[in-house]
């Protein structure tokens, strides 16, 4: 079932307790895509400058689950670049600096042969861009989208309208609090689900995730990981292995959304164990599917 992709394409540079990596290839529509190809045929959609090396994209431009014919190489314009530094505690970061380039122009064309997507997930960038892209499709049947704090507090009555056209929202725990001043995570969930039409997940990081879909709250955990590199680009993965799976059983049933969740989490837990894509370039489906088993293990219980 095809899965369209649009967001961010950056040029790199991460500090972590790890080490430090500069100019390698990230941005939110790059991780999405690599994880999502592990369970669905991808179209990718995105913007870069003409600075961009020619051989940057080859990752992506290797897979042959993910069709790059949605991007858009734009004369004149600069790269999306991004510089992060981590703390010894890896949940806090700091922007070193960023410049939004060219994704601070307009947006990217969707073109004609994607435009019957089925399942679509709008990357985080302006809600107005991302209502932008949904007017260009044509009747697809679960549209998702990603937000961040700064939308939230700028662009607020924008991105409510946004929601009252989407299926569904991702966001992490502090910008559902943002989103409704609410400081109980299930109370924000909850209030956030009335303004979607289908399901609201908050990501808590290494603490897992919450699911509301249906007027109901599902839990799930975070893989228990030790070695963590670089967790860049980890929300990313989580959401692109959630809509890979929920394009590849073709349902947004609570059942299909509950095995998203997992296998989100799970491909989330292995990016963070090297710099950009490393390890998702190192790994395959049968990994994923093995670390899939032993963490349905660690969560089973009888009562």
């Amino acid at each position: 079932m095809s899965l369209l992709v649009t967001g961010s394409i950056g040029i790199d540079t991460v500090e972590s307790p790890s080490g430090k990596v500069a100019d390698v290839l990230g941005g939110s529509s790059v991780y999405f895509s690599q994880a999502a190809s592990f369970f669905s045929p991808v179209r990718f959609v995105g913007v870069v400058g003409e600075d961009c090396p020619g051989e940057f994209l080859k990752p992506l431009r290797d897979n042959p689950r993910i069709d790059m014919s949605g991007l858009e190489v734009r004369p004149g314009s600069k790269t999306f670049r991004w510089h992060g530094r981590y703390h010894d505690d890896v949940n806090h970061r700091d922007t070193v600096s960023v410049a939004l380039n060219v994704l601070g122009e307009t947006g990217p064309a969707i073109p004609k042969a994607f435009r019957d997507s089925r399942y679509v997930f709008l990357a985080n960038t302006h809600p107005g861009l991302q209502l932008e892209l949904l007017g260009q499709l044509e009747s697809p049947r679960l549209v998702v989208a990603d937000t961040m704090d700064l939308w939230i507090t700028a662009e607020r009555d924008v991105l409510v309208t946004l929601l009252s056209r989407i299926d569904g929202v991702v966001l992490n725990d502090s910008e559902a609090a943002l989103l409704t001043g609410r400081s109980n995570i299930v109370a924000a969930g909850g209030e956030i689900a009335q303004r979607v039409r289908r399901f609201v997940v908050i990501k808590k990081g290494e603490h897992g995730c919450l699911l509301f879909a249906q007027g109901k709250v599902y839990p799930m955990p975070a893989f228990p990981s030790v070695a963590v590199v670089d967790p860049t680009g980890a929300g990313d993965c989580f959401a692109g292995a959630m809509m890979g799976v929920l394009a590849a059983e073709d349902s947004c049933e609570i059942p299909a959304l509950r095995k998203a969740l997992a296998y989100g989490t799970v491909t989330a837990s292995f990016v963070i164990e090297d710099f950009s894509l490393g390890k998702l370039l190192a790994v395959d489906r049968a990994g994923i599917d093995a670390r899939a088993r032993q963490f349905s293990e660690l969560v089973r219980f009888e009562v």
